[in-house]
């Protein structure tokens, strides 16, 4: 039968565990317990053995964080990092034909630094069709093998069919700068009035019903906004890809992401926020095959379409 309790004794024993909490056993002359060593997990054992694209990263205007974005990638066992150089001037048309070919050398004077770690994605403005068409060749003929877009013309605008339509050709993915607005009130805001031009889900649906060809990825699902919004609006469109960088990674966005638009949707991705985008993947519950292809084996199968995948 257990000791009966009694108030003073109560007291007596609830100071002493106080006094040894705030103080330590010695200070309260009663003897050290040690609490069993928890089980040994090597992480970085467990990180190192996916290989990994990064499907959503960018290198400064003067290229000076390239060094430091290969140590990152080193560090993680990212292999291969598509880079792009979006230009974010204030209006649309600042955007010029010759500021963009001047951010796409900017990349592929990076894919001559590092020719093995780097996928070149180039950018330009649709609202300059024709130049935009040019520099798109002229980036396929120097080795880039997709598209970076920013919020300058939504894309699911006119102004952007000549350009999806060449991008089914050369079987590429676009990947275009999105958000979605948090609904207040039953009403949902199309962004606000910082980047009016910036697509939305509706927007990428629009495109994808219009282009079933084409290939859409929609950026950074972890950067904030309403993505479970967004992963409802898109799951019943198949040529729409998400990927999953971005800073605001919610702890069960990896596994929403999965329910909704399945394992072959999805694209590992950093936007130089290399270790959330590591971690947010490993520490889901996804299996060991999911894992795999969100690091590295849907991206290379889309690669593969225009036989630039890795080996």
């Amino acid at each position: 039968m257990p000791e009966k309790m009694n108030r003073r004794k109560f007291f007596r024993n609830t100071a002493l565990s106080t006094a040894g909490i705030l103080m330590g056993s010695k200070l309260a002359d009663l003897p050290a317990r040690q609490a069993p060593a928890p089980a040994s997990h090597d992480l970085m054992k467990e990180v190192m053995k996916y290989r990994k694209i990064d499907a959503h990263e960018h290198v400064w205007e003067d290229g000076s964080n390239v060094d430091a974005q290969i140590d990152f990638a080193d560090r993680l066992g990212i292999e291969k990092l598509a880079i792009s150089r979006p230009l974010t001037q204030s209006t649309p048309k600042d955007a010029t034909p010759e500021a963009f070919r001047e951010a796409n050398d900017t990349i592929l004077n990076a894919m001559k630094r590092h020719p093995d770690r780097y996928i070149g994605m180039m950018y330009v403005n649709p609202l300059y069709v024709r130049e935009s068409l040019e520099e798109i060749n002229r980036c396929i003929d120097l080795g880039m093998v997709g598209l970076k877009v920013y919020y300058q013309v939504k894309i699911n605008s006119p102004l952007f069919y000549p350009i999806i339509e060449k991008f089914i050709d050369l079987k590429m993915i676009i990947l275009m700068h999105a958000h979605c607005g948090l609904g207040v009130g039953g009403q949902r805001m199309k962004y606000g009035n910082i980047q009016p031009n910036a697509s939305i889900p509706e927007d990428f649906v629009e495109a994808a019903q219009r282009y079933p060809e084409a290939m859409f990825q929609y950026a950074h699902t972890g950067g904030g906004g309403d993505w479970e919004y967004a992963c409802k609006t898109m799951k019943d469109y198949p040529n729409i890809y998400v990927d999953t960088s971005g800073s605001n990674n919610a702890g069960n966005m990896i596994d929403y992401v999965l329910k909704y638009l399945g394992e072959d949707r999805m694209l590992f991705g950093t936007d130089s926020s290399y270790y959330q985008g590591v971690g947010t993947i490993l520490a889901s519950n996804m299996n060991e095959a999911q894992k795999r292809k969100i690091f590295f084996e849907n991206y290379n199968n889309i690669l593969r379409k225009s036989g630039n995948h890795v080996d």
